[in-house]
């Protein structure tokens, strides 16, 4: 047992951990997961601007990731079909027919340019060993762009899962711009598939989402899918049709798939049947409506948390202040470094201090004359002279010394004064510069991201009132079998979703699904749809004093399937009846002493209570016979 507990306590965990963090779940930083993060930084290592077949990507992918080629070609594949941070070359397959991409030997890829302008900066990017130690590999990448958002992302972990919807990428740049200037823009997915989209439900990336195709209807005798739903492919969803017209849902004639660049499903109805009376079946039995719950799942520092498509917009926003940040002090270290090397070189030759040195004979003398010889400048250095900077002096060569420019010298030294100064303004103002960064993608890149789904506000069809009724419900009093496969009576048309209230010859009733035959005794007193308004008249004796009884009630709450009765027990039904303004006739057994022998009363006469009511009692007489008349 100890040794059990001992697996359970560390090695278990250890795995799930890993599951969590490494595999399943992206890092709200780059909103990637590890798989994705180590193909671009493979991409951007080798990146030269031409096209790389993919299987060599692969393969040099194989150095961070340990998992094997097949992961990684896949989730490639499904990354490049995103069509935002990989270039494709060749048959990568169809998101809208489902048909798989070639073998990766075939296809080629490379990054895009918003990828490479959004997503990396090796010198700011922090780095850990990768697997075998062999390697070097980001902890996540510096991206400007919300990407988790942007991607979409779904995967299950241990204990845990995350699904997120795909949105349109200039609006997340609006959304963080709104951020940025203290004001708040909510999002919606939008995806690559087009349709339409009820996000009502969406409640900023932790509830649900209802989508639908876009079903082109013009012609009454047909019906044209134009667009999918998110999670549908054609294959999917002409399986769907197919399999709610055999199950006699919908009545179609045939359908084809005209797909290629765009999408065009033709389906056709069957004779007397027309668009507008399939529309809502199709909703209701097939793939041309999915509901979809999301779950906003990400790790971030290290641990998983369950956040908003807002909290995620303004983490990102934060991220590109810092990462902004980053950059400039980086380039402003970077040109003062290159400042100071240039103003060494400037005194150094302008002022012949090379001369100097002729006569040396050793490097101490050599350095020391050009110490000596900078000493007269010094305010002009603008920090401390290191070895470094002396053997950068002493390597410039004779050639470049005769053909040294003063003018562009001081030219190329005024334009870096000139950009550390709008460094230190932007600086100075970094929020905005960010939001300047942001509208300069937005312009670079707005016309090729439109947003493809239609955001609409529907009702979600209701499979009961959208099925066709196109079965007949039948009652055999000789066997007391009810359903649609028995032969007796015919009493109304139903579909199979429907539920109807059969109530027994004892007074015992139950609410079923419509069945295909089963058994409800001889005699049933009733067998109609569930309608709670339904008001029932019920006669019956008691069956120790023979006393006559009436019960007037609705049926409205019950199980499904689960037995009640609609008399109290010891009571024997006589008659049931849902007419409200009839008669009751009762007849008395005679006795002695007994003058009346029979007795009217008018049904409306009596209260309507509950199904679960006793009944009021007519008479203290032992009844012979009760029916009803016409009132």
């Amino acid at each position: 047992m100890a040794y059990i507990k001992n697996l359970y306590d560390v090695n278990f965990m250890e795995y799930a951990s890993y599951v969590i963090k490494e595999r399943a779940i992206p890092d709200v930083k780059d909103g990637l997961k590890p798989v994705q993060r180590r193909i671009l930084h493979t991409l951007f290592e080798m990146d030269d601007g031409k096209f790389h077949k993919v299987a060599n990507v692969v393969g040099s992918c194989m150095r961070y990731h340990p998992h094997g080629d097949a992961s990684i070609g896949d989730a490639l594949v499904s990354l490049a079909n995103k069509d935002l941070f990989i270039e494709k070359q060749g048959n990568f397959g169809n998101i809208y027919t489902g048909d798989p991409a070639s073998a990766v030997r075939y296809i080629e890829c490379r990054l895009t340019p918003l990828a490479k302008e959004t997503l990396f900066d090796p010198q700011i990017t922090e780095f850990v060993d990768s697997y075998d130690g062999r390697n070097r590999e980001p902890v996540t990448l510096p991206a400007k762009l919300p990407v988790l958002l942007a991607l979409g992302a779904e995967g299950i972990a241990v204990g845990m899962s995350t699904k997120v919807m795909p949105h349109n990428l200039i609006e997340l740049l609006e959304a963080e711009i709104a951020y940025l200037q203290n004001e708040q823009l909510l999002l919606y997915p939008d995806f690559i598939s087009g349709g339409f989209a009820d996000v009502s439900e969406y409640q900023d990336g932790n509830g649900k989402i209802l989508v639908r195709a876009k079903l082109d209807t013009s012609d009454p005798k047909r019906i044209v899918v134009r667009e999918l739903p998110f999670g549908s492919t054609t294959e999917s969803l002409i399986n769907s049709i197919e399999n709610a017209a055999k199950k006699g849902k919908l009545k179609i004639a045939g359908i084809s798939d005209y797909t290629a660049e765009k999408v065009e499903i033709e389906i056709r109805l069957a004779r007397g049947v027309h668009s507008r009376e399939v529309i809502d079946a199709l909703y209701a039995f097939t793939e041309c409506e999915n509901s979809i719950s999301v779950n906003l799942m990400v790790i971030n520092d290290h641990k998983p948390v369950c956040m908003s498509v807002s909290e995620v917009i303004q983490h990102n926003a934060n991220q590109l202040v810092e990462i902004l940040t980053a950059e400039l002090k980086l380039e402003e270290r970077q040109l003062k470094d290159k400042l100071h090397a240039k103003t060494l070189e400037q005194i150094f030759i302008e002022n012949r201090i090379y001369k100097k040195i002729e006569d040396k004979t050793t490097s101490q003398a050599v350095i020391k004359a050009v110490v000596d010889g900078l000493k007269p400048f010094k305010p002009q250095i603008r920090r401390e002279v290191t070895t470094e900077d002396m053997e950068t002096l002493l390597k410039i060569p004779i050639r470049r010394i005769s053909a040294y420019d003063i003018n562009r010298a001081k030219k190329e030294m005024q334009e870096i004064n000139n950009r550390l100064k709008e460094i230190k303004s932007n600086l100075a103002s970094i929020v905005d510069y960010s939001i300047s960064y942001l509208h300069g993608i937005i312009e670079k890149y707005k016309a090729q991201y439109p947003r493809r789904t239609k955001l609409v506000s529907f009702e979600k069809v209701d499979v009961r009132e959208a099925a066709q009724r196109n079965l007949k419900l039948r009652y055999d009093r000789d066997t007391g079998y009810l359903g649609y496969e028995v032969n007796g009576n015919q009493l109304f048309d139903v579909s199979v979703y429907d539920r109807v209230l059969v109530i027994r010859k004892t007074g015992t009733y139950s609410v079923i699904d419509v069945p295909d035959k089963i058994f409800v005794d001889k005699g049933m007193l009733f067998c109609g749809f569930v309608d709670k308004e339904q008001v029932f008249t019920v006669l019956f004796k008691d069956n120790k004093t023979g006393f006559p009884y009436i019960k007037r009630c609705r049926i409205e709450k019950f199980i499904l399937n689960k037995g009640y009765s609609i008399v109290p027990e010891n009571c024997t039904v006589v008659k049931l009846t849902t007419d409200c303004n009839g008669i009751i006739h009762v007849e008395y057994k005679p006795k002695p002493r007994l003058k009346v022998l029979e007795e009217s009363f008018f049904i409306k006469d009596y209260l309507i209570k509950g199904s679960k009511a006793g009944g009021v009692r007519l008479a203290n007489k032992e009844v012979k016979g009760m029916k009803f008349l016409a009132g």
